[in-house]
């Protein structure tokens, strides 16, 4: 279907970010010449006087809002057409501008964090300062690891040979890897990394075979690559940590983004301690599914089939703002508010981008991009990108520029609440006991791939990175066997666990994020804390939870979270999880 063909109000409106692409070209020629005309290396060396360091904070935060702009209206043009090549160019024009901006901009942090400590706690408790003392609260703590200025000169020229690892996989993963053909509904079909997940979500059993143990030969093939290639990004991991005086590569990782280290160890902790329930999970798995016995290539198979939701959008998103009621009348306006003024576009047409998503603009309104079909799964990804967009709206709604921008770290935890919510609200609707089933099962394997899958993934990093660190190679030998090693410890007795999972660890791209993957799964944890306390308490949970919406990054993301009535530096809420799936696993058995 061409994009002309959808009716105007399943197209979310982008003349609230500029009316028209030669407004856009206007206000990026005005950009680049008032950027031009801006003598930033006049602000170098004279950051120690208050009324100079405001002035350069108002002067980048003006600077980069208008940039943002520029960058969300060609973002979003090119993907409602992936073919269209002027927006792409656009793109690249603002990319190359934002680099500029940049690297102009690279003396501030250094010369920020030179300063004495009483300097910047002065700034700090200035009221003045209001808008950046977290900001500022972050360099002070980065004192203790920044080197000498000759130092951190080699440290800066290091960086891009340093670098490049995660580039090295991506082109081997999607343009090297050779995937062979296999067999799909009688035919040899090419085999894709969307495909193997269709297979093994929909396939027979024996399509699924095939595929997975062709999919991880291709793995096996180029290991001895891809072990170096990990190999190598962990030494870059290790160098910097040695260099800046960490005490690990973890803790390097979590001071970062200002997370205390006892959050990554409750995750674990609990996640282990909770491992006798997922294996029972399992092992029903295998029953429902009437298998023999499972394989590594049956986990993904639904136990419950042809329970699908299926509604025209519309009903869909009217089922979604029934569901997400126990947030209250205000988040239900806005909710309506996003539709009526066209924040989503809807439907999936010729060169759209695939998937969805939600991308916050601050000067406008966030804008959700889904490519709808009549599934649960979509019916889903509305509450989830909805959850998305109205963090970002309330937060960029109630703080400064400067403060606006929630981490990674508390990023997927309003989307997972508004599933968590919907299914709920789903579960108590119906009287079907096929449809009831179906939710549950959907809830688990949510929990299950999310909390407990990443939690593996988390456990093996941790372990690989302290090989390393502790001087020992690590080769495909020791990797696989690390990781088939927390395989058997994840899945238990209930499956078979064929050798090829022992390669797991070599497709996994998040790795040459190091330590980025638990935050998925204490993302979980915390929406799963907050809905409980919603539907038990109401009104105070209530706004205790928009507190949290409106915070920005007022401050570090635990503090933040702790509004929610969520704190990840006990092992409170990680219990209320597994306790989660502990009963959701036995309500499924009764029904069975």
């Amino acid at each position: 279907m061409e994009r002309k063909e959808v009716s105007i109000e399943y197209t979310w409106d982008l003349a609230d970010i500029y009316p028209s692409d030669e407004a856009w070209e206007k206000e990026f020629a005005a950009v680049e010449s008032e950027y031009a005309a801006l003598d930033l290396a006049a602000y170098s060396g004279k950051l120690q006087d208050k009324a100079t360091l405001l002035e350069l904070f108002a002067t980048t935060d003006g600077l980069f809002r208008r940039v943002e702009k520029l960058y969300s209206y060609a973002h979003l043009r090119r993907d409602e057409d992936m073919r269209q090549a002027k927006y792409s160019s656009y793109l690249s024009q603002v990319g190359l501008l934002i680099s500029k901006i940049a690297s102009a901009l690279s003396f501030i942090e250094p010369e920020l964090t030179a300063f004495d400590e009483s300097v910047l706690q002065a700034f700090i408790a200035d009221p003045d300062f209001v808008d950046y003392d977290y900001k500022l609260r972050k360099i002070l703590q980065s004192k203790a690891h920044v080197l000498s200025e000759a130092e951190e000169r080699i440290l800066a020229l290091a960086a891009d040979p340093l670098q490049g690892f995660s580039d090295v996989f991506t082109m081997l993963d999607n343009a090297n890897l050779n995937l062979p053909k296999a067999q799909l509904n009688g035919e040899e079909t090419q085999m894709s990394h969307g495909l193997y997940g269709l297979v093994l979500h929909s396939g027979t059993k024996e399509e699924r075979k095939e595929w997975f143990e062709k999919y991880y030969q291709a793995y096996i093939n180029v290991i001895d690559v891809i072990t170096q290639t990990y190999y190598g990004n962990v030494k870059q991991d290790v160098f910097y940590k040695t260099a800046r005086k960490y005490g690990s590569c973890l803790e390097m990782a979590l001071e970062s983004e200002d997370v205390a280290p006892s959050v990554y160890e409750n995750l674990l902790v609990a996640v282990n301690g909770a491992l006798p329930t997922l294996h029972e999970y399992i092992k029903t798995r295998t029953k429902e599914l009437g298998l023999g016995e499972q394989h590594m290539y049956d986990v993904y198979v639904p136990l419950v089939e042809n329970a699908d939701v299926k509604l025209p959008f519309n009903e869909a998103y009217k089922l979604v703002i029934k569901g997400l009621a126990p947030l209250g009348k205000d988040y239900a306006a806005l909710l309506e508010k996003g539709l009526k003024e066209r924040w989503i576009d809807v439907y999936e047409t010729d060169g759209k981008r695939n998937g969805a998503y939600s991308a916050g603009v601050y000067d406008t309104h966030p804008y959700v991009l889904l490519n709808y079909q009549e599934t649960t799964n979509e019916i889903f990804t509305i509450a989830h990108e909805m959850g998305h967009a109205l963090h970002s709206y309330l937060s960029v709604g109630n703080q400064p520029y400067a403060k606006h921008g929630y981490t990674i770290f508390l990023a997927e935890i309003a989307s997972t609440v508004n599933e968590v919510l919907l299914l709920k609200y789903m579960y108590g609707a119906t009287e079907d006991e096929k449809l009831k089933k179906f939710l549950l099962n959907y809830y688990m394997d949510s929990i299950r791939a999310t909390l407990f899958r990443q939690a593996q993934f988390a456990e093996f990093e941790q372990a690989a990175h302290e090989k390393a660190e502790a001087g020992e190679p690590l080769t495909k030998e020791n990797l696989c066997q690390l990781y088939y090693g927390l395989n058997q410890k994840y899945f238990g007795d209930g499956i078979v666990h064929d050798s090829q999972i022992a390669y797991e660890w070599a497709r996994i791209p998040h790795f040459y994020r190091s330590f980025y993957v638990y935050k998925y799964a204490t993302g979980i944890v915390s929406a799963i804390s907050i809905v409980k306390r919603i539907l038990m308490e109401g009104q105070p949970a209530v706004d205790d939870y928009v507190e949290f919406l409106t915070s920005g990054c007022a401050t570090d993301p635990v503090t933040i979270l702790k509004r929610a009535g969520v704190d990840l530096t006990t092992q409170a809420p990680f219990e209320t999880a597994m306790q989660e799936f502990e009963e959701t696993l036995a309500e499924f058995k009764k029904l069975c």
